[in-house]
């Protein structure tokens, strides 16, 4: 039994911090399979809800295991060994789950490529880490679509000589070209108590579904939910019409996804039995305030406790959050709060220097090590180095921004990036977008920097309307209003375009580059959009820009 790398070299403890808050011991293997299938074999481990609703599958941890065994005896009869690189490129089933577990089992370091990402993306990753094998399904299924995933690795591994073989699953009955190298394959934070079933509608392939779908759940002997789907197929109600059926106890998930759902309103909601639910989680990036209040109130009843943790890739898992704290101890709306064990958060002015005491804000950093912090980028240590370490020497600097309060709780003010400098005035983006955010009609918003001839750069708000919105002029005046007395005029937005949808990724995170790149007139460099949920949203955005702007000239 190996411990699991993830691409990093981690000790065997170093991913202790991913569990559910409850550690028990070395993540590896053993710990998510063995110890449970001797005690409890026929606990359910995981519930596939796949695509289409109502067809969800349970596995047992016995079954798991077993699965997971035959993968790792066939990843070794074909040659993969110890210290080999595999990646994995798969829709979320068990199966994807297995094929992490095997490659930790016999000590290969694994690499889950999120199964949206294109060829080039996909040739990019296994390049970079000199994977020897590929596991992936003939298709993926996703909004009752069909995703042609093998294919796609056809087209990435023509140029990656390092690839002996390919795995393929069956996941639908389509019939897919097989070469001579592709291989069949058969087919306290949350208060988690034994027997509660964990809701995690994160993909696989990005770190929370690593942490709080795969290994922390599992480790934990726990029942984990694998969600295929979307939130909105076949309905808005899809996530609260599975909670339902499977009676779901923490749900975890992105607060874009929360703005999303907010715009359809309430009834897609209270259509559903939601009263086993007993924690919500946020993950992902900041929640603004109407979504948490949404997501609290009338998702969870005004009853369930709501966590908004703040944690990266690179750390592992959960390192800010209301919870574990003393029983009955406030939770603030929209805010982090709480550092968890170990984790010693310090804020950093521009010079370098330590914030001492409470009402402050600053860079975001970590004071000493934690288990689950990352040691390398596989490949590149000098990277590693570079970005997390050089900037403030001593410290683990996250890229973030956090405001410290008066009572000493953390708000994460969003990515140091995102600061845009108005006439002198530095400010996040997330700050504007939060203030915006509050007005009843405008459930999400994006707001980017852009060069402006006299401030320096100026804000442009892309902002999404609830669907009876009138008037939308008077909101636009009203949103200036209200970012006016909750920052200062100087942030008031220059532009307000309104856009039928975000640039969003299928796990839900809003691309606000392409944005950026639309409203600077860069549109034939946009970088890498197949990670988009819909691509062809860019060419919804440009032509309302191109709108925008033309009644903008006529007008001046």
């Amino acid at each position: 039994c190996s411990p699991m790398w993830w691409g990093f070299d981690f000790p065997p403890w170093a991913l202790a911090s991913l569990m559910l808050a409850m550690l028990g011991g070395p993540p590896e293997t053993l710990n998510c399979l063995d110890q449970h299938v001797h005690q409890s074999p026929d606990r359910v481990a995981l519930i596939w809800e796949k695509d289409e609703p109502g067809t969800e599958v349970k596995i047992t941890y016995r079954e798991l295991l077993d699965m997971t065994c035959r993968l790792a005896n066939t990843l070794k009869k074909y040659g993969v060994q110890k210290g080999d690189r595999v990646a994995i490129y798969m829709s979320v089933t068990p199966l994807a789950v297995a094929a992490m577990l095997a490659c930790a089992r016999i000590g290969a370091i694994h690499t889950v490529v999120f199964a949206g990402f294109s060829a080039e993306s996909l040739a990019g990753r296994i390049i970079d880490s000199g994977c020897k094998a590929v596991i992936t399904n003939n298709q993926g299924l996703r909004g009752g679509r069909a995703v042609e995933l093998k294919k796609t690795v056809d087209e990435a591994v023509k140029n990656c000589p390092s690839i002996k073989h390919v795995f393929v699953a069956q996941r639908t009955d389509s019939t897919v070209h097989m070469g001579n190298r592709d291989i069949p394959l058969e087919e306290h934070v949350f208060d988690y108590q034994q027997g509660d079933v964990f809701g995690c509608v994160a993909d696989i392939g990005w770190i929370t579904g690593h942490s709080y779908v795969v290994y922390g759940p599992l480790c934990n002997g726990g029942t984990s939910v694998l969600f295929e789907s979307t939130p909105l197929y076949p309905d808005p109600g899809r996530y609260w019409e599975t909670v339902q059926r499977l009676k779901i106890n923490q749900f975890y998930g992105a607060p874009t996804a929360v703005r999303l759902l907010l715009k359809y309103g309430d009834k897609w909601v209270k259509k559903y039995d939601r009263s086993s639910l007993k924690t919500l989680g946020s993950v992902g990036e900041p929640i603004n305030h109407e979504a948490w209040q949404w997501f609290y109130n009338v998702v969870g009843d005004s009853r369930c406790t709501l966590v908004d943790t703040w944690w990266q890739t690179e750390t592992g898992g959960i390192c800010i959050a209301p919870r574990p704290s003393e029983e009955g101890a406030d939770v603030i709306p929209a805010m982090a709060m709480r550092p968890f064990f170990g984790i010693i958060p310090a804020l950093m002015d521009e010079n370098g220097r330590v914030i001492e005491g409470n009402d402050v804000s600053g860079a975001l950093c970590i004071a000493q090590p934690w288990p689950g912090l990352a040691r390398t980028i596989y490949g590149d240590h000098q990277r590693f180095i570079d970005t997390y370490f050089k900037m403030y020497p001593g410290y683990y600097f996250t890229g973030d921004g956090a405001y410290r309060s008066s009572e000493g709780y953390y708000q994460i003010t969003g990515r140091m990036d995102d600061v845009i400098n108005i006439s002198g005035h530095r400010l996040g983006t997330a700050e504007i977008e939060d203030a915006m955010d509050e007005h009843p009609a405008v459930p999400e918003t994006a707001v980017i920097g852009y060069p402006h001839e006299i401030k320096g750069e100026g804000a442009f708000a892309f902002i999404v309307l609830k669907e009876d919105t009138a008037h939308t002029e008077r909101v636009k005046e009203e949103l200036r209003s209200i970012v006016a007395s909750k920052i200062a005029k100087y942030a008031v937005p220059d532009h307000v375009l309104v856009v039928k949808r975000l640039p969003k990724t299928r796990s839900g995170k809003i691309m606000r580059r392409v944005l950026k790149k639309i409203v600077t007139d860069q549109c034939n460099d946009l970088g890498d959009v197949t990670t988009l949920d819909d691509p062809s949203i860019v060419t919804e955005i440009l032509d309302a820009y191109q709108k925008y702007k033309t009644q903008q000239s006529a007008s001046s």
